[in-house]
């Protein structure tokens, strides 16, 4: 569980505390030094970090099934390239996202987004063609037109060798690793999730640019399926057969709750990091601390468990860059 210590009497050597050491940061020093200080630094958010790379390091270390849930909007960052290095060198063994990180995988594999500003004139932009996620600047050619050119024949290619085999339907994991197959892109999560086996799964699959072209396919392929039952079982029988679970949770809503929820009918998560930047007030679930969900039972009472307050784009790069050096030692 997350530490709690509670400063007794006028402390000292006999209390139990640790004292506050000072950052000591050299020319020569490296993120995973210094993600290790962080942890007897008392720094606020940078102690949580500290005790998520730890948890995660346990994770990794007595053999955990581990989940990576994450929203679309920070693959079309360069945070992009962490996520995709993570399936590539085997550090997750489940993935639960959105729509939009298939958009933006695919797309990019064609071409650019571009670095823009939040302050930008949203009203100029559309005059221009061009949509604003966040500070980052995606022309219409960079995402829908592109996407269309992109899926349309390989969507082709997977129900003509359906029709061969008589398959009418496939799950989510199943289209994904037909696309990272088909795509050739080194810089794509989806090519490496196929090529290392991770499976995908996306329960809002029609919540984004993929899902409308899964659509416009349907139009005339009307014995076209996507089997999310299909997901479903796939996932229950990942929670059931794993002796412990852990998961790295990158913001909320669906891709946070479909990992906690299939996680409660094995009595929960035995190890839980959370970032997110949402408030707890509003009883959001993207706001719920972790602490929340032992409550339903998504993640065990002894479980170990943080969350870390923060922007993902910053905070997953050091995890990673920390996990990294680790496991080269």
């Amino acid at each position: 569980m997350e530490d709690k210590k509670l400063a007794e009497g006028d402390g000292g050597e006999d209390s139990g505390l640790t004292p506050v050491q000072d950052l000591v940061i050299t020319e020569k020093t490296t993120i995973a030094e210094l993600v290790e200080m962080f942890g007897k630094a008392g720094g606020f958010t940078a102690t949580k970090l500290a005790t998520a790379v730890e948890i995660l390091r346990r994770m990794n270390s007595e053999g955990a099934t581990r989940f990576l849930s994450f929203p679309a909007c920070i693959i079309a960052t360069g945070t992009r390239g962490v996520i995709k290095d993570m399936v590539k060198e085997k550090m997750v063994d489940v993935i639960i996202t959105t729509c939009g990180t298939l958009d933006h995988d695919l797309a990019r594999t064609r071409r650019d987004y571009y670095n823009g500003v939040f302050e930008a004139d949203d009203v100029e932009l559309h005059r221009r063609g061009i949509n604003r996620l966040g500070n980052v600047f995606v022309p219409n050619e960079s995402y829908g037109i592109v996407l269309e050119e992109i899926m349309q024949p390989i969507l082709e290619e997977i129900w003509e060798e359906g029709q061969k085999e008589g398959k009418r339907s496939w799950t989510t994991r199943e289209i994904i690793w037909e696309f990272g197959r088909r795509v050739g892109d080194e810089n794509s999560i989806l090519y490496w999730a196929w090529k290392n086996q991770i499976p995908i799964y996306v329960p809002g699959i029609t919540d984004g640019a993929f899902g409308s072209q899964l659509w416009m396919f349907w139009q005339t392929h009307r014995d076209f399926y996507v089997d999310l039952m299909g997901d479903e079982q796939e996932l229950a029988d990942v929670v059931f057969d794993a002796k412990k679970t852990g998961a790295l949770m990158v913001g909320g809503g669906i891709s946070k709750h479909h990992t906690i929820w299939w996680n409660q009918f094995r009595d929960g998560l035995d190890y839980a990091v959370y970032i997110t930047t949402a408030p707890e007030y509003d009883g959001s679930l993207s706001g719920a601390r972790i602490r929340e969900a032992i409550s339903w039972g998504k993640v065990r009472e002894d479980a170990k468990y943080v969350t870390v307050e923060g922007d993902a784009t910053v905070l997953l790069p050091i995890i990673y860059a920390a996990l990294r050096a680790k496991k080269s030692r």
